[in-house]
């Protein structure tokens, strides 16, 4: 077993599995797998038992293999076996290891017939086998019985699939030699995964099993449906073989004979059989091992590199000395406080490029989110004007007043001053919040000591809270400072006679310029007839003096300008049928307003764009209808008193409205310029010298120093494995540089024709070659004169190619009319020769 070069290679591979099995992890060196595929009674599981050379493996009919069986082969001085669902139980007796295969099968699947994808580890240490990964798959079958699922075919091919589209996965596709190549699944699972077949090997059981008169002479010569590494013949023992416990050594020896003597098979013995088919394996498992070891070596150096600084500071560490404990606490909360300036202040290392954090989330707390947390605090300009003229009338009375009331100014911005304190509350929250997980940041330094870092969190926590209420305090009472005293001479604050002023001349300039536009949008015109189009949707441009309409917002083409004389707006009700919202304009004086039509019916989507644009009307001048605003009989107040104001009452709220927005602009820069100043002062810088003076002290009134500074099982754990890992990556080192890794390598065998291969996924073989009736037949050639000369009477194997080292190999002439063209003719390999890695 095995080529020149792995009596180097295989000690390699254990001495690094030893140097990482003191620390508890594998040699991640990838070794391949071998899956073994195939339709269920193919054989596979007697091409698994002679891989070990024992007896272990279940047997019947039907589905045997019901869940996956990983299979790793150790090379090792004594023989036994291992689960790895049963750690620590070493099995001597291969019976039992069946035995328990079947067991740990039902489990899991039950005994009728399940199965699963759940695998079953099973080791075997031997000195007669390779480090080689190999799964034994469960058969595909087509029809379910038993437990088994309605799609188990699906779910087995599944399963496979899990295994054989890994890279370093070989493909053994198992085919029996009684039935039709051209209709194997396992070759058609392998194409699919593996389409320039550099990772399978075709297998061929049962040859022995044959119709009389047939052989499969051109499968294994690879004319047949052409591998590009080919075929590999297997005789595996029979059903009564294995009912009479024949030993698997002896079934070699069978197995030897058989090839020699067939006639059909006798020239190609020395590239057939169970003990060529390992040496062709073991050939991968050399070149996979030779080729990994460079990438290796530098992912080793990669990782000492890494750990060397850590495990020179571990290795003269003292987990008990006092004087550290002492110094080392000193050392964390000075650490802790630079971390904390840093986080806040801002500084070059250790920059977080995924998300703001630290001073700069505060940052944009203060200048970003805190005034838009402002500005939604805000009224709505319609909320605003209704409840400035209740504040009016409500002042007023029973009277009719004649002049504006300051005293609803001052009512309505105390209101709006009032709102004020719930930003102000969310913004120290959202600050505190930022502290608090600055400092877990900061505290990440600490995982070393676990009782330190949660004292020290603990501390500066209940600190920051202390602070939080003392600032939430200061904030209320500089709003309740704005409300106590409305400061009407202050220097930036219109005044009433501006504000009126101000109201005046906008009402001036409507007057005087037509052209003021006062809202734009667009808006369904809903009372067109269907012989004109039905409802059409336009933009419509209001000013002071028209409302015009155009055919879309570019405003070119003017469909229709509408004067406002003479107009006003009643409310429509909603049809059954429409999902808009409608409003009409209609001329007091019953003329037409639109074409021929007397009113105007406007559609909106939603009741808020109606009652929007019923307040941009009325501000041109255009009035809700008296029967809209009254309401019905009885009255009551409803939306439409929103629309309820005459002219005078009207400029009342524009000249009050005018000074509340004045005054809360005031208002709003002072409270935007004081909030961040007052966190600073009375939460951050006070947390920073807090940290800076009074968290050491407070640490050490806490308690017992040395239990704070106590380390933690994980750190204690973590400076094992870093030392071992240390030692075992500088071992496997020495070990790569002392071994020579020079092997004799073959080169890959060259591309073949895979035109049988198709489309859609059917199969059909060449011309001359046999059907599924008549199975893997070479008996009955094309004879000579009818379009085919007659076969050479020594033709040579064309399975592995270049797999096969022997000298002796006879040469094989081509047969133009049974091999596809791409097929070289066969001629001896070269020599071997030693190439370094």
């Amino acid at each position: 077993m095995g080529n020149q070069g792995m009596e180097d290679m295989i000690p390699l591979v254990n001495k690094l599995q030893d140097a990482f099995s003191t620390i508890g992890q594998a040699c991640n060196l990838d070794l391949p797998q071998i899956a073994v595929v195939g339709g269920q009674s193919a054989g596979k599981s007697s091409v698994l038992e002679n891989f070990v050379g024992k007896d272990f493996l279940p047997r019947g009919s039907g589905i045997v293999t019901r869940r996956p069986l990983v299979l790793q082969l150790i090379s090792a001085p004594t023989e036994f076996a291992e689960f790895l669902h049963a750690k620590g139980k070493k099995f001597t007796d291969f019976d039992e290891v069946r035995q328990e295969i079947e067991a740990e099968t039902d489990r899991v699947t039950g005994a009728n017939r399940g199965i699963s994808p759940v695998p079953i580890n099973l080791r075997v240490y031997s000195p007669h086998v390779l480090n080689l990964t190999l799964i034994d798959l469960p058969g595909i079958t087509k029809v379910p019985v038993g437990d088994q699922p309605a799609d188990i075919e699906a779910q087995i091919r599944d399963m496979i699939m899990q295994f054989i589209c890994r890279d370093s996965c070989l493909i053994l596709a198992v085919t029996p030699a009684n039935s039709d190549l051209a209709n194997s699944d396992a070759l058609k699972l392998a194409k699919d995964v593996d389409p320039q077949g550099l990772r399978t090997v075709g297998v061929i059981t049962k040859l022995d099993l044959m119709d009389e008169g047939t052989d499969a002479r051109d499968v294994l010569e690879n004319k047949l449906l052409p591998l590009r590494r080919g075929y590999i013949g297997v005789v595996n023992r029979s059903q009564k073989d294995i009912d009479g416990k024949k030993d698997i050594k002896a079934a070699l020896d069978a197995e030897r004979k058989f090839f020699l003597t067939h006639s059909s098979y006798r020239h190609m013995a020395n590239s057939m059989g169970t003990a060529y088919l390992q040496k062709a394996l073991n050939q991968q498992l050399t070149n996979h091992i030779r080729d990994t070891l460079p990438a290796f070596r530098s992912k080793l150096q990669t990782q000492l590199l890494s750990l060397d600084k850590e495990a020179e500071e571990y290795r003269h560490f003292r987990p008990d000395d006092p004087s550290r404990k002492t110094k080392a606490l000193l050392q964390m909360v000075q650490q802790f406080s630079v971390d904390f300036d840093k986080r806040i202040e801002g500084s070059g290392d250790q920059v977080d490029t995924v998300e703001l954090s630290g001073g700069a989330k505060i940052n944009r707390i203060f200048h970003e989110r805190f005034p838009f947390e402002l500005v939604k605090m805000e009224s709505d300009d319609k909320d605003m004007r209704r409840e400035i003229s209740y504040a009016i009338k409500n002042i007023h009375g029973i009277r009719t007043g004649l002049f504006t009331p300051d005293m609803a100014f001052e009512a309505i911005v105390k209101k709006q001053i009032v709102k004020l304190k719930e930003p102000c509350i969310k913004c120290i929250d959202l600050v505190i919040q930022e502290l608090i997980n600055t400092v877990r940041q900061c505290s990440n330094r600490l995982d070393t000591f676990p009782r330190l870092r949660e004292e020290t969190e603990r501390i500066v926590t209940t600190h920051i809270r202390d602070r939080e209420n003392q600032a939430k305090e200061q904030v209320l009472l500089l709003i309740d400072i704005q409300l106590a005293y409305i400061n009407t001479n202050h220097e930036d604050f219109i005044g009433f006679a501006n504000a009126q002023q101000r109201s005046n001349q906008a009402a001036g300039k409507q007057s005087q310029a037509g052209n003021q536009v006062i809202r734009k949008g667009w808006l369904t015109i809903n009372n067109i007839s269907i012989i004109k189009g039905g409802a059409k949707e336009y933009w419509f441009v209001l000013t002071a003096e028209c409302l015009a309409w155009f055919k879309d917002d570019e405003e070119k083409e003017k469909k229709y300008m509408l004067p406002l004389d003479n107009l006003k707006v009643r409310d429509v009700e909603k049809s059954f049928m429409s999902s808009k919202h409608i409003f009409s304009i209609f001329n007091t004086e019953q003329r037409n307003v639109y074409k021929d039509n007397r009113t105007l019916e406007l559609a909106c989507d939603t009741q808020e764009e109606v009652d929007s644009w019923k307040s941009s009307l009325l501000r041109a001048g255009v009035y809700p209808d008296k029967n809209t605003i009254e309401g019905g009989e009885g009255g009551g107040s409803g939306p439409a008193e929103n629309f309820s104001m005459d002219p005078q009452l009207e400029r009342k709220v524009e000249t009050i409205r005018n000074l509340v927005d004045s005054y809360m602009a005031i208002v709003n820069k002072c409270i935007r310029d004081l909030m961040p100043k007052s966190i600073m002062h009375l939460m951050i810088t006070n947390v920073k010298d807090f940290i800076n003076a009074d968290l050491l002290a407070q640490l050490y009134s806490a308690g017992d120093q040395n239990a704070l500074m106590d380390e933690s099982p994980e750190l204690a754990q973590r400076r094992e494995e870093v030392l071992r890992t240390h030692h075992a990556l500088k071992e496997a080192l020495a070990i790569i540089g002392d071994i020579s890794t020079t092997t004799i390598t073959t080169p890959m065998p060259p591309p073949v024709d895979s035109s049988w291969q198709g489309a859609g996924g059917s199969r059909r073989s060449p011309p001359g070659s046999p059907t599924g009736s008549r199975r893997m037949s070479s008996g009955q050639r094309p004879a000579p004169g009818r379009g085919a000369p007659p076969p050479p009477s020594r033709p040579g194997p064309q399975a592995l190619g270049p797999l096969n080292n022997s000298a002796d190999s006879p040469q094989v002439p081509s047969r133009p009319n049974r091999a596809p063209p791409s097929i070289p003719s066969r001629r001896p390999p070269p020599s071997p020769t030693r190439q370094a890695p």
